[in-house]
Order: C-alpha cells, then sequence, then structure tokens
C-alpha cells in the first residue's frame, strides 16, 4: 500500500512538472513528423545522365530498350539545371533508377563537373564498337570499378556472371514477415528515443529537482523506504512511456503491432533505462555534474542507429549496446508475425539487468542519504 501510495502521489505531482509535458509534447512532434513529412518510402532510385554519340539507328534501339524497361513506356521531356545553365534532357524511369539521356557532350561534362553525378558516355570507336566512359567521382569503390569493367563484356557479364548468380541459393529467414515500410521503418527509432534516452534524462531530471528540494535528504529522518520512493519514480517514468508510445504509434500502425508484447517491452526496457539514471544521479548532486557522464550514454545508446539503417555495418560490439536491442524488439513487436520468442528474451534481460541496478543504485542514495 505504501508503494502504491507513493506511486500515485508522484505520478500526481510529475503531471504538474514541466518535465511531464516535454515528453508528451516530443511524442505529438514525432508523430507529426511521421504523419506529415516522412513519406511511406523514400525515393531511393539512382539518377544516371547519359550522352548517346551514336549513330540514328543505333541511337533509336537504345531509346527503345530504355522504353521497354520505362514504367509507363514513354520518355518524358524534362529540363535539368547544372552549373546555372538549363539543359534538356529525356527520362526514363525504371523501378530502380531514373535515367536521363543529355542532348550533348557539354551537358554531360556540365552535370559530371558541376553536379558531381554520375555520367556515362556512349561512342563508337575506330573499331566500330560501343564503348561506354564513365564519369567517376573519385569515392566509388574498387569493387564498383571492377563491374564495370565487365558490365558490358557480353561474355562476362552474361555468360560468366548470370551463371554464378542462378546458382546462388537465396533463403529468407523469416518467410512470413511483411517488410516495413520506411514510414513505418522509423517508428522503432522514434520508440528506441522515447524509451531509453527520455526516461534515462527525465528519471535524472526528477532525481536532481528532489534533491534541489531537500526531499531525498529528509528519507533519513523518516520511516519511509528509500527503494519505494525510487521504484515510484521508475513507475511513472514507465507509464509515461507508455502514453508516449501509443501516441507514436497507434495512429501510424494501427492495429498490426503486438501491443501485449510492446507494453511488457516498454516496462522492462524502461526499468531498465530508469534504474540506469538513478545510478547515475546517486554520483552527482545536480544535473549540471552529470551532465558529462549523461552525455556519454546518451552518445552510446544511440551509436546502434547507425547499424539499424546501414545494416551492411553490423559489428559484434554494437549489438551488446542495449539500445541495439530495443531497436530490433521494436521492430519485431511492429512487425507482422514478428520474432516474439526474441522480444521475450529481450524483456527477461532488460528485467534482470534493470534489477540489479536497480538494487546498486538503492545501495547508493541509502548510503548518501546524509552526505
Amino acid at each position: 500500500m505504501k508503494l502504491w501510495y507513493s506511486f500515485t502521489k508522484e505520478l500526481i505531482l510529475s503531471s504538474k512538472s514541466w518535465y511531464f509535458y516535454i515528453e508528451l509534447g516530443m511524442a505529438v512532434i514525432l508523430l507529426m513528423i511521421l504523419a506529415f513529412v516522412v513519406p511511406n518510402d523514400f525515393d531511393s532510385k539512382g539518377e544516371e545522365y547519359i550522352y548517346i554519340d551514336l549513330p540514328q539507328v543505333v541511337r533509336d534501339k537504345y531509346r527503345d530498350n530504355l522504353l521497354e524497361e520505362d514504367l509507363d513506356g514513354t520518355a518524358e521531356f524534362v529540363e535539368l539545371e547544372a552549373g546555372k545553365t538549363m539543359y534538356a534532357a529525356e527520362l526514363y524511369e525504371t523501378d530502380e533508377s531514373k535515367i536521363y539521356l543529355l542532348e550533348s557532350k557539354d551537358a554531360l561534362d556540365a552535370f559530371s563537373n558541376s553536379e558531381r553525378v554520375p555520367a556515362v558516355h556512349v561512342r563508337v570507336n575506330e573499331d566500330n564498337q560501343v564503348i561506354h566512359t564513365y564519369y567517376l567521382q573519385g569515392y566509388e569503390t574498387q569493387k564498383l570499378k571492377n563491374l564495370l569493367l565487365v558490365f558490358h563484356n557480353k561474355k562476362a557479364a552474361f555468360d560468366v556472371i548470370k551463371d554464378y548468380s542462378d546458382n546462388i541459393t537465396v533463403k529468407s529467414i523469416y518467410q512470413d514477415i511483411e517488410p516495413l515500410s520506411d514510414k513505418q521503418n522509423l517508428i522503432p527509432v522514434f520508440l528506441t528515443f522515447n524509451g531509453s534516452l527520455m526516461s534515462l534524462f527525465i528519471i535524472a531530471a526528477y532525481i536532481f529537482l528532489d534533491k534541489n528540494e531537500g526531499i531525498i535528504q529528509a528519507y533519513a529522518v523518516t520511516a519511509s523506504s528509500v527503494w519505494q520512493y525510487l521504484l515510484s519514480k521508475i513507475g511513472v517514468v514507465i507509464v509515461t512511456s507508455i502514453v508516449t508510445t501509443s501516441i507514436i504509434t497507434v495512429p501510424v500502425m494501427g492495429l498490426q503491432p503486438n501491443y501485449a508484447a510492446m507494453i511488457l517491452f516498454i516496462i522492462t526496457s524502461g526499468f531498465f533505462a530508469a534504474s540506469l539514471g538513478l545510478l547515475i544521479t546517486s554520483y552527482y548532486k545536480d544535473i549540471i555534474q552529470s551532465f558529462g557522464t549523461l552525455y556519454i550514454v546518451i552518445v552510446i545508446m544511440i551509436m546502434p542507429n547507425i547499424s539499424y539503417f546501414t545494416p551492411s555495418w553490423d559489428p559484434d560490439w554494437v549489438k551488446i549496446i542495449p539500445s541495439y536491442v530495443m531497436l530490433q524488439s521494436f521492430k519485431e513487436i511492429i512487425s507482422t508475425n514478428g520474432n516474439m520468442a526474441y522480444v521475450l528474451l529481450a524483456s527477461l534481460g532488460f528485467a534482470v539487468l534493470g534489477l540489479d541496478i536497480f538494487i546498486l543504485a538503492n545501495y547508493r542514495f541509502n548510503k548518501t542519504l546524509t552526505l
């Protein structure tokens, strides 16, 4: 009963604090970004700029091949700017790229030099062979350069490479999972930011505010338990996280996420993040002294976002950062037929780790009550 009374009292007091409205306001801002700024899918199509310096018959054949891959089967005539000069071009849009056929070699040079975009000059040499000259910008990898060397070699590209690629077995690990849209793919990042980073910072702000007002020191002369006070603070942070997570998730995802698993994971991961925040605050008197430590912890927590958006960069040491597990867990939760076993295991891990940190934080607060 004492814990419940302490929790309800802290919840009422927190609802009157401007920190509480910061969290709600941040959740609304993130929702507005998802709803009105972020498209369902980013336009990830590459752009290619080509000048065809070929006989008219060959040029027409080149255009016919592009039209076969064009989404609507027609070329669009557009005007593009390069080096403060406008150039006419034909646009062919495929599933993977936007191809611009330029009208002159000068236009090709302008785009390559001024805009620093991929450009190709297609011409005929003295032996009546079609030559593709690629204008590189210096940041291309050696693998790409090697690929360009053999790309137009029919024997290499169509006999060797095609035969090799056709024999590669591709297996989907999770057959029933539908891919998330680019907008939906941002939600785990927002939820992790809202759950871990904000929980850590907000509970630190609550504790330092109480320290300045002498509330924590008052426990040294009362019969109340410090752990109940600390746990009630964590409870307030978790309840707020559930509310803000709902604000972000429900309007965008509807009924698709597994909300039971989401609530469980918010409770356990929020308990861990808040306990970590308590432990940090136990070593400092105010938020200014703790700023350096909080900054380092937040930077470390942000690093797995790089791996999340760049799957090719996924070193083992990143996987031990708690926010990495949070990102993957939230992604499984909002995905159709997500891996709930992973989420439950992660929840158990955060619960155990959070309990250990909470016990240490409670020891630290009891030890420093009279300091």
